[in-house]
């Protein structure tokens, strides 16, 4: 029969469509269940909740950031259709459906549109995307040199605050010797250690021509006082709590020595103390003690200069104390360093003879040193090991690793055993001048000096065998550094305020 009144809308059609604008739902019924919707005219007649499952679906892809986009997507447009929720998460939208007890006919259960409670949650959800979608866009449109400049801004006070702390506790050590003028500016850390906050080095040969002449000449102190105005001037801008400024051999022995002290305070404002050979062997063990590992019993510490090397004998096989030179059991200052021997045998062309010929002029000079046997014994065991520091070893260490540029922190505490020793040795006397000057860790300021070196460790070696070798890039400047923060109490007062880390 013909319905003229519902444009042909079967009578069942008509009490879904009347269900669907009413917004309601029939007891029994599921909307989905029906099929394809009646047609009114070109209009799809389509039920409510599917037009609320459009919107929500279109604002869910027109923000794919949201958190729980997929996981919520899925449950709305899926499975959800089903009976049976067990499977939804407690926060899924579905699972809200099935929870507040509003039965479907299939089963589900179904809010009411305009309740209160839906509307709450709704309000809730949208807040939380509007939060979301906010600070996800401010994070991407805030510019990283905003978050920069910020920082930056903040830099010069650090820095300022970071020198006024290093003025209050920094010490500097200043060590001219016959070859190197040397300065270090450090403040202490925990009990033992410091950390170096400013440093210069440059070899200045102080001492050439000294063992001919006896004197110093002119263009060495030029290029002595030079070196010390630049110290002046780091010196001056760090304003250290304390300092301890020293020359060693040259200055000891020239004639001029005194005189060359004056004229440094003069030209520079700084105040040089010549110091004996015995206090540079003990400043040479203080430097070093934290190399010497526990177990060990003896040690024999050499430090080979440009115009004298220093050797001390320690015995730590008993009780040992935080302070390495109290175990000093012999010292002995050799009148020979790696510039006078160069001077005397020649540097440029070593043959080996002349080598060996160095070696024995060493070794005579340590026969005539008597340290009483008093390492004799330990020096048999296993607990007995050399530390050398001076360019001398650190140049062997540097060549034995093949250093395209030398590396302090590779070099400082390295072991050698005694066949590395041996062969680098051979190697360095089979270079010639040219070679040993293309060498990164040798160049032309030691090229001429390593071999006299070398001759000076050899003779050591042969007086006190040891199957081990410690390489120590420290000495005079690290050893003054320890005595100056130990006698100031510096590592207890730091330790009292808790910046001892």
């Amino acid at each position: 029969m013909e319905n003229h009144d519902h444009g042909g809308v079967s009578p069942l059609d008509r009490v879904v469509r009347d269900a669907a604008s009413d917004g309601g739902s029939s007891p029994g019924f599921d909307d989905r269940s029906a099929g394809q919707p009646a047609l009114v005219g070109e209009t799809n007649v389509l039920p409510k909740r599917k037009k609320t499952r459009r919107k929500r679906a279109s604002r869910s892809r027109a923000a794919p950031h949201r958190a729980s986009d997929d996981a919520s997507e899925e449950a709305f447009n899926g499975d959800a259709s089903k009976g049976d929720a067990s499977h939804l998460r407690k926060d899924d939208p579905e699972h809200v459906r099935v929870r507040d007890g509003q039965a479907h006919g299939d089963g589900t259960s179904r809010p009411e549109e305009n309740s209160p409670k839906r509307k709450r949650r709704k309000r809730r959800r949208r807040r939380a995307f509007v939060r979301e979608a906010v600070a996800e866009t401010t994070a991407k449109e805030t510019p990283p040199q905003a978050e920069a400049g910020k920082s930056s801004r903040s830099q010069p006070a650090r820095r300022r605050e970071s020198e006024q702390e290093g003025q209050r506790t920094s010490y500097a050590a200043l060590d001219l010797g016959t070859n190197n003028c040397r300065l270090l500016v450090a403040v202490p850390t925990r009990p033992g250690h410091f950390r170096v906050v400013d440093a210069f080095s440059r070899i200045v040969r102080l001492g050439e021509g000294l063992s001919r002449e006896g004197r110093l000449s002119e263009a060495a102190m030029d290029r002595a006082v030079s070196a010390l105005g630049i110290c002046a001037e780091k010196l001056g801008h760090r304003k250290p709590r304390r300092m301890r400024l020293i020359a060693t051999e040259a200055c000891r022995s020239a004639e001029n020595g005194e005189a060359f002290i004056e004229r440094v305070k003069h030209e520079t404002g700084l105040t040089l103390e010549i110091i004996d050979r015995q206090t540079e062997a003990r400043l040479a063990v203080a430097g070093c003690s934290t190399l010497v590992e526990r177990g060990t019993e003896g040690v024999v510490l050499f430090d080979i200069g440009g115009g004298s090397s220093e050797i001390a004998l320690v015995d730590i096989s008993r009780h040992r104390t935080p302070r390495l030179a109290d175990h000093i059991v012999a010292w002995t200052s050799l009148p020979v360093g790696v510039v006078s021997l160069a001077e005397r045998f020649g540097g440029h062309h070593v043959t080996r003879e002349s080598f060996l010929a160095m070696v024995d002029a060493v070794s005579e000079m340590l026969d005539r040193f008597d340290d009483g046997g008093r390492l004799s014994r330990i020096a048999a065991g296993g607990r007995f090991h050399l530390i050398g520091t001076s360019g001398t070893v650190t140049t062997l260490a540097g060549v034995h690793l093949g250093l395209a540029r030398y590396d302090r922190r590779q070099v400082d505490g390295l072991w050698m055993e005694r066949d590395n020793v041996d062969r680098m040795i051979e190697t360095l006397l089979s270079w010639d001048f040219e070679q040993r000057k293309a060498n990164p860790c040798i160049g032309a300021d030691r090229a001429d000096l390593v071999l006299a070196g070398c001759a000076i460790l050899e003779a050591i070696r042969r007086r006190w065998p040891s199957e081990r070798l410690r390489v120590a890039d420290r000495g005079l400047r690290e050893g003054m550094l320890n005595e100056m923060m130990a006698a100031d109490g510096a590592w207890r007062r730091r330790r009292q305020t808790g910046r001892g880390k």
